[in-house]
């Protein structure tokens, strides 16, 4: 297996943040229920997950399946070095995150002036100044909580097109003005490439350095273990999965689930790059997923080949 040093412009360790708890589920039509996505945490916790975000404070008849995100986050707190975030839409959606004691607040914002006003109904700029008034509230309350803004559609949006780098950008410093502690970059819809992932990838860390802290990307047109795998190459250490790459956006028509948790973790870890996690252990979590999502489409490729029979075990893929 080739070494971390083959592989110089890259991270010799990496974090696969899963969000199927939240990304996942919010875009499928069942409502999971409340044991079993204790069950899905207990078991990434097992199998080397340190990051999950849990679900979202949003109002439950917009988003029933996410009506239970308190009990599962007061369920995550209690896991030993689990970093527990949700996403937040709103300030009002933030105090009850605070509340309960997040860890961290992801606040969405799309870069997409359209898909900001589908999903949000707030245009990007509204958006940085609910961020500002989260900050407040978050300071005020004297809470450890932390603050990453999301900048969605970063390459482009199924509803308006073209979205130019420079605005997003533009946006990731506005977001980190207003007082978010770090801010990420998604394709929302999967319209990015390698190439197109670099380069603004690389703009970004220039303009904003380690502030730019995850990535998050869809494999709406099979791109996304390529693209991550780009990211990667400019520094990016922190990836946002799915366990079996369900999910997509409820207002981004065409897009599908993100990258694959398990496909993510195969990947960098065959690259000498250390995550922690135990692929055989997803691989069997992905089974019972499948069991507590009857009739859904579950997606990824290493489910199907396996391990390669010279890594008989997970030992040989996890550090």
């Amino acid at each position: 297996m080739p070494t971390t040093a083959s592989y110089a412009s890259g991270p010799r360790h990496a974090v696969i943040r899963e969000v199927g708890l939240r990304d996942g589920l919010q875009s499928l039509a069942p409502t999971m229920a409340t044991e079993h996505k204790i069950a899905w945490i207990d078991a990434a916790y097992a199998a080397g997950q340190r990051e999950i975000e849990v679900g979202s404070f949003v109002p439950a008849r917009l988003l029933p399946q996410l009506a239970d995100t308190a009990e599962v986050l007061a369920h995550a707190k209690t896991l030993a070095g689990l970093f527990a975030s949700v996403l937040v839409p709103n300030l009002k959606g933030a105090q009850r995150a605070l509340e309960c004691g997040a860890d961290l607040l992801v606040v969405p914002l799309s870069a997409s002036h359209a898909h900001s006003l589908a999903n949000l109904r707030k245009t990007p700029d509204e958006v940085v100044a609910e961020v500002a008034r989260i900050r407040a509230e978050r300071d005020a309350g004297g809470h450890a909580t932390l603050i990453e803004g999301g900048v969605g559609t970063a390459f482009g949006c199924t509803l308006q097109g073209e979205v130019a780098a420079g605005e997003v950008l533009r946006l990731m410093v506005a977001l980190l003005d207003a007082g978010a502690d770090r801010v990420s970059l998604a394709d929302t819809v999967g319209f990015a490439d390698p190439e197109s992932v670099r380069r603004l990838f690389e703009r970004a860390r220039r303009e904003v350095g380690d502030k730019l802290a995850c990535a998050h990307f869809h494999d709406t047109r099979g791109m996304g273990l390529a693209n991550a795998y780009a990211a990667w190459q400019t520094g990016i250490d922190r990836f946002d999965a799915c366990l079996a790459g369900i999910g997509g956006c409820p207002h981004a028509p065409g897009a599908s689930g993100n990258v694959t948790t398990e496909d993510l973790a195969f990947m960098l870890e065959r690259m000498g790059v250390v995550t922690g996690l135990d692929v055989q252990a997803l691989l069997a979590l992905r089974q019972r997923l499948g069991a507590w999502l009857p009739g859904e489409t579950l997606h990824g490729v290493l489910w199907q080949a396996g391990l390669p029979q010279v890594l008989n075990g997970a030992a040989a893929v996890a550090a």
